[in-house]
């Protein structure tokens, strides 16, 4: 009995929504737009977190040596940078080494190429190059070593690329922001979508919905139809979705893989990784809104 009434409960709201299928059709597109800003939130969320990230890697800290420097007081002195708390690595960079990468990235540059040949000897200095361990403590990185004073040291290279970070920082909370109020106003629209739907189709049917109580119909099997539709718009407002949303993501993934050369990063394969997460998640929060409003929705206007 109980399978019965379910299996007419659901063919009741399939024919609810072909009924009203152009209602059907606004509330599911407002779905869909809901879940897309929430998911183009996430995009911008993860890209900036990998850009940051690529920022860290590339943030270094020079100390150029006099090219007459002994090595074994260019040794001592990275180990006394080494020894710092706030250094992760320290890297020597003889004057021989420094000329070759100096002639790799100007390679495509023959006048430059051709100055060094002219010159006769290797302009370069040795160098120590120093990775941080954590950038927050950029600060008091550059003040320690501010405080080391070695005659082989000819100068400071301490270009403040913590700007660079806060910048990026200042660019994605302020887009965050942006892309929440949006998510914000869709939500409250889906409900109110959704609510109306819901009000005007139990109006449409006001007439069968009191027959179905005058043959003694309880409240539950007049009611759950409505809500089961609730539950089948956000299942093909979430199907559609994913579906368009990994067509976006495939159409992306060229220009993020021309931005981050040199890094394995792969949209795709981040919300691949994370399907279940995202969209379940989405999936859950999305019905739980639409049946709220559906619920009621339904028990207001449903007394007859």
């Amino acid at each position: 009995m109980f399978l019965l009434s379910f299996f007419r409960v659901i063919k009741f709201s399939l024919q609810d929504i072909s009924r009203n299928i152009w209602l059907s059709l606004v509330t599911i597109i407002i779905i869909i737009l809901a879940l897309v800003s929430i998911n183009l939130l996430l995009v911008v969320k993860v890209i900036s977190s990998t850009a940051i990230d690529a920022v860290k890697e590339k943030i270094d800290i020079s100390l150029y040596l006099k090219s007459e420097a002994e090595e074994s007081k260019i040794l001592a002195l990275k180990a006394k940078v080494s020894n710092l708390v706030q250094v992760e690595d320290v890297k020597y960079v003889p004057k021989q080494i420094a000329l070759e990468s100096f002639k790799q990235k100007h390679k495509d540059n023959p006048e430059i190429l051709q100055a060094l040949i002219e010159l006769g000897k290797n302009p370069l200095s040795p160098s120590l190059v120093i990775k941080p361990k954590d950038v927050n403590q950029y600060d008091e990185l550059i003040a320690n070593l501010n405080k080391i004073d070695d005659d082989i040291i000819e100068s400071r290279n301490f270009d403040d690329r913590k700007v660079v970070l806060e910048k990026i920082n200042s660019i994605t909370n302020k887009v965050s922001e942006v892309g929440m109020f949006i998510s914000i106003i869709f939500v409250f629209i889906t409900l109110l979508v959704v609510y109306n739907a819901i009000r005007v189709t139990i109006y449409t049917h006001r007439t069968e919905i009191g027959i179905m109580k005058l043959v003694g119909a309880s409240n539950w099997f007049i009611r759950a139809p409505y809500l089961v539709s609730s539950l089948a718009y956000t299942l093909i407002g979430i199907s559609a979705t994913v579906v368009i949303f990994y067509l976006f993501l495939s159409l992306l993934q060229p220009y993020l893989e021309a931005f981050f050369i040199g890094y394995n990063f792969n949209i795709i394969t981040y919300f691949n990784s994370h399907f279940l997460l995202i969209f379940g998640s989405e999936f859950l929060v999305a019905t739980l809104i639409n049946f709220f409003a559906s619920l009621v929705a339904v028990n207001k206007y449903s007394k007859v």
